[in-house]
């Protein structure tokens, strides 16, 4: 089977995302702020607290390695362990986390969901996002699943 287009796509946009978290590190605090991380992060990176910049990090590493299972299944690479697993939860992680911020959204309860619901704009566009990442991964695996059979 040839490369798969929407797999591609997939690893493309977990890379874009993977290098948008660093710009963030080093964009500061006002670029948590932009990017929905929540004022309580803004004010650790500008205490100089290393927490936020690490887990801005750790995000940013799962994203890559997400990314690199998406190339992988797409054949761009080489195959990477336990792929149909790994495919299966990414697409899943993405799904969940953009059905759950439209839920989010769509309740309106800014007392349960006060410090998600600062940045409504933001939820309801990171989880459309998410969303269209998470079709891509799905399709795209749903695509490939047949040549994905373990080594």
């Amino acid at each position: 089977m040839k490369n798969n287009g929407l797999l591609i796509a997939a690893g493309g946009a977990s890379l874009i995302a993977a290098i948008t978290h660093l710009a963030v590190i080093a964009g500061g605090p006002d670029w948590y702020r932009f990017f929905g991380a929540g004022e309580q992060m803004a004010q650790m990176a500008e205490q100089g607290s290393l927490y936020p910049a690490l887990l801005t990090l750790a995000i940013s590493a799962v994203l890559g390695i997400w990314g690199a299972y998406a190339l992988s299944a797409a054949r761009l690479i080489r195959r990477l362990p336990l792929l149909r697993t790994a495919m299966c939860l990414i697409s899943f992680v993405y799904l969940f986390r953009g059905l759950y911020g439209l839920f989010i959204v769509a309740v309106n309860d800014y007392k349960f969901f006060e410090q998600v619901l600062e940045r409504p704009v933001f939820m309801l566009v990171s989880s459309l996002i998410c969303l269209a990442i998470g079709g891509l991964y799905s399709i795209g695996l749903a695509r490939q699943w047949p040549y994905l059979r373990a080594n």
